[in-house]
Order: C-alpha cells, then structure tokens, then sequence
C-alpha cells in the first residue's frame, strides 16, 4: 500500500473511532487492509466498535455489548462453519501440579517458581483430572486447549534417560476421557516450560543439540497418542518465551547485559533454533504419521493490531516494523523460508540464517496458524534504542496506550485491568488472511482477568469481552477468513508467570480455602447457555 493512501486511511479512521454510539446496530464496517483500519465497501449488521463505547467508560461498555449480545443481531452458535470448534484452554504447567509426583523431571519454570505458593500443586489437575473434563463437559464445549509436560513424559528430556510411563499413563487417561465426553483435544507439545535438564546440560534452546531431543519426544508423542490426537501445535508463543528468557533474563540463563545495552543476540539465537525444532518435528509428523492418523499439525503466535501512534510516516513505518519483527520474525521462515528483509537489515549478523535445507524443512511446515489475542496498541516510532521498551529493541519502536491525539483502542476494563479492543482481533485476522493467502486459523487464547471485584463468580466484564470478540471472530469469518476455532482462555484459574493465580483467568473459579472447589463463574454459566441454547432447539 502507498504510504499516501495509509495517510488518507488514517484520517478516515480517526473519524470512525470517534463513533460514540452503539455501531454495532447500524451499517457501518472497518476492515483492515494490511494493519491498518479502513472502510470497506460492503457492509454487515455486525460492526465492531462497541470498543468505543463510552470511550473509557467500563460501565456503559459492559451494558451495551451486553444489551447487544441478547438481541437478535448477536451471531449464535449454529451460524459458525460446520465443524467449528469452541472450546476452553489451559497449559500443564499452569494448572497441572503433581511437580514432584509420578515420576515427574523437574522442569525450568520449577527452579524459576520454587519459592511460589501454590506452584508445586497448582490446582491439582494430575489427580482431579476427569472431575475436570467433566466440568468442561458441563461446559458445552466440544475441544480442549491443553498442552503435554515434556518433563513428565521423558524426565530428562532425552529418549537415553528414559520414559516415564506413569505420565505417558496420566495423558492416555485424560485424552480418553475427553474423547468419552465429546470433547476433542487440541494438543501443544511446547507450552513454554521444558525439562530443567536440558538447560542445565546444553543452554536449552540455546544449543542446537536440543533440536534432536525436541523430535524425539514429539515422535514420541504422536506414536503414543496420534491414533486420537487430530489437532497439534509445537510450539507455543516462541517469540514471547524468547523474550521472557533472552532478554528479561527469568532465570539468569542469559549471557547478556541485554536490556541494559538492547543490543541482543541470544534472543535470534533461541527463536532460530525453536523455528528448527518446529519444522523438524513437523516434516516428521507430516512424513510418518499424518497420512494415517489423518491429524493437522501448526503453530501458536501471539496477536495484536498495532496501529501508528499518529499519521506521521515515521509511525506509520514503525506499526509495520514491529509487525515484522514479532509475527514476521515467526510466520514469514514458516511461508516463504527466510527472516523479513527489514529484520536482516536493521538486526545484521547478529541474526541467524537458515540453510538451504532448513529453508525448504520450514516452508509449508503449518497446517494453520493459532493465534493469542487480548488486546491491541499503538505504536511509536524510537530512534534511539536505547529508548525502546518491550525486547523488540531492533524494531525501533514503543507500544503505547495512548495515541498522539489523546485516543485509546477500545475503552479500559477497570475490573479486568487492560483496554479492550475486539477489533483488533478482528483486523489481525483480516490481515493474516491477505498475507498468508487464506490460511487456516484458530483462536488459542482470548480473555480476561478479573482482578478488581470483590467476588471473582461475578464476572459480567468477561462475559462481554468473550462475547465482543466472538463477534468479532464471526465478522472476519464472513468477510471470508478461514478461522475454525475459538478457545476462551482460560478453562480454569491457572498460574499465570508474572501475577501467580491472583489474576482469577478462570471460568471456572478455583477457591483455595475450600479444597481447590472448582465454582463456575458468571460467564462460564452465559458460555454454555450460548453454547447449548440453539443445539436444543
């Protein structure tokens, strides 16, 4: 797109997020074309600014999303593809426990959280396993978001220290259980944490020994439960776990003074060789198993629209930099076999390259992209690294709540803690959509904390976040993005890595004074009215 245009788009922009009223009645529809919000020629019942609403009032946003989600306009369940996925996620190192328990190896976020309360047991998933699935049952969703401990499966990490049969036992049982239920599970071999092992004996992700261990155990994974696994991902949010360890330096693994200098190696290093793993463990699936076990296999990114900070060039070049730089960094090895040229430009030699064998393994690795979406920024054009915040350092760019004319994406969820902008997940699945020629996507994760209520049960401000953005989910849809799934995040309270359970992720509420009571909260109850109301009928 000429930089021109996106000037002119940006002023027609500017003036549609300036719409106070309740658009979502009327015909109006914004459409992305590459990041940015334009209008489109066609237009729907649906739109989706309620974002807008009230323009930083929680209260008011709540009631009309709400007033909006019991009208007829609303898109119910039987309106999505046939074949559609809903359902809830978690990850085992979240919300599994049993750290210590069933022949378990100790994993990295083990050291990193000794010290934390509830880590160890968590909320006590590996033995209260099927009184969850049937919370999930009674849920109504029919798939679930979870992932495997490398850990517990293969304690060391490697095939030569052994196999752990009482885990391999444990996620037999479960996937059992849920295929019993009606309930499909949605696999992620790599959620973050891997074998404490690995790191200690090599650097983990740093080495690029750890690629063959990556293969063997994901072999072993799908030998073991491929027969009624059809969905899996390798890897999830690589380039925010590369953040987390390279650059914020959890763990005090990294070598570097990276954020005091934000001239950074170790974070290409990590991403290059976990795009390796991925791709090794994907040409394997798709050589070995896929054609019998008739499954899919991709990957799990993070999500944001980022929009410029103002309609200077300056920013309107820096939202796309960052663009490239995070979602580019991953997505553009998996399609086209090589880093984006502005990476290449700006991160020089420290940036890894790929052989011609490594390029050819990763294009076409995916089958679909998952995507992690809460919620959207502008950014900023920074000259000065030294200046820059985020991790990003080489992008040359800041993420801000606030653009230069005092506006925000979306209204700020007081009870949550975070403003919400549904369209932005709209507008990213627009754009991947144009930029990856109609690829196959799944919602992994959206939602919401409930931090600032006084009954974490009364949760309407989730309630009309999932429903914005379910709105969302089916506008895209029926501006023809092939998304086939929406996973709420998360199932259950889980442990989250920076604020512990004191954010209350859950639908279902865990209550730590009353034997680990797992109690649905309000939108747990409205998620499966929604989910049930049009199958009954």
């Amino acid at each position: 797109m000429e930089k021109m245009e996106i000037l002119s788009s940006l002023r027609i922009a500017e003036t549609i997020l300036a719409i106070l009223s309740l658009v979502l009645l009327s015909n109006i529809r914004v459409q992305a074309q590459g990041i940015l919000l334009l209008p489109s020629e066609k237009s729907s019942q649906r739109d989706l600014s309620t974002s807008q609403i009230g323009e930083g009032d929680t209260t008011n946003a709540h009631d009309s999303i709400l007033k909006f989600v019991n009208s007829s306009n609303f898109p119910n369940r039987v309106s999505f593809p046939r074949g559609f996925l809903f359902g809830a996620g978690t990850s085992a190192a979240q919300i599994e426990g049993g750290s210590h328990e069933g022949g378990r190896g100790l994993g990295i976020f083990d050291e990193l959280f000794s010290g934390e309360d509830k880590f160890a047991t968590k909320i006590e998933h590996y033995k209260r396993y099927k009184e969850d699935v049937q919370h999930l049952k009674n849920l109504g969703v029919n798939s679930y978001r979870m992932s495997i401990c490398w850990n517990r499966v293969i304690p060391d990490g490697t095939l030569k220290g052994g196999i752990n049969k009482e885990g391999i036992n444990f996620y037999n049982n479960l996937i059992n259980e849920l295929l019993n239920n009606g309930i499909e599970p949605f696999v992620t071999i790599l959620h973050l944490d891997y074998p404490l092992a690995l790191q200690k004996k090599f650097g983990g992700f740093l080495n690029h020994s750890i690629v063959k261990h990556f293969k063997d155990y994901s072999e072993l994974l799908f030998k073991t439960f491929g027969d009624r696994v059809k969905h899996w991902a390798t890897l999830n949010e690589p380039e925010v776990q590369v953040v987390y360890e390279s650059v914020d330096n959890v763990g005090n693994w990294s070598m570097e003074s990276c954020q005091t200098t934000k001239v950074c190696t170790e974070i290409y290093t990590e991403l290059h060789i976990l795009l390796i793993a991925h791709a090794t463990a994907s040409k394997l699936y798709k050589s070995k198993f896929q054609a019998i076990q008739k499954g899919e296999i991709g990957i799990t990114i993070s999500s944001e629209s980022y929009v410029p900070y103002s309609s200077k060039l300056e920013d309107v070049d820096a939202a796309q930099r960052l663009t490239d730089f995070t979602w580019g960094w991953v997505l553009e090895p998996l399609f086209h076999g090589d880093y984006p040229q502005i990476m290449r430009k700006l991160v020089g030699k420290r940036l890894p390259k790929f052989t011609k064998n490594e390029k050819e393994m990763l294009k076409g690795s995916i089958d679909f992209i998952g995507i992690n979406y809460y919620s959207s920024h502008y950014v900023r054009h920074e000259p000065n690294r030294t200046k820059v915040t985020g991790g990003y350092f080489d992008a040359l760019a800041n993420l801000e709540d606030i653009n230069a004319e005092g506006k925000t994406l979306g209204y700020w969820d007081q009870y949550g803690g975070t403003y919400v902008y549904p369209e932005g997940l709209y507008n990213f699945l627009l754009y991947l959509n144009k930029k990856y020629k109609n690829s196959k996507i799944y919602i992994n994760e959206n939602g919401i904390p409930s931090i600032k209520i006084p009954n974490p049960l009364n949760d309407e401000h989730r309630t009309a976040f999932i429903a914005a953005h379910i709105n969302a989910t089916k506008s895209a849809i029926d501006d023809g993005v092939n998304v086939r799934g929406y996973f709420a995040w998360a199932a259950f309270d889980t442990f989250d890595f920076y604020d512990g359970y004191s954010h209350n992720m859950g639908l279902y509420h865990v209550d730590f004074n009353d034997c680990l009571k797992r109690i649905p909260t309000n939108t747990a109850k409205w998620y499966k009215k929604y989910l049930t109301h049009d199958l009954d009928q």
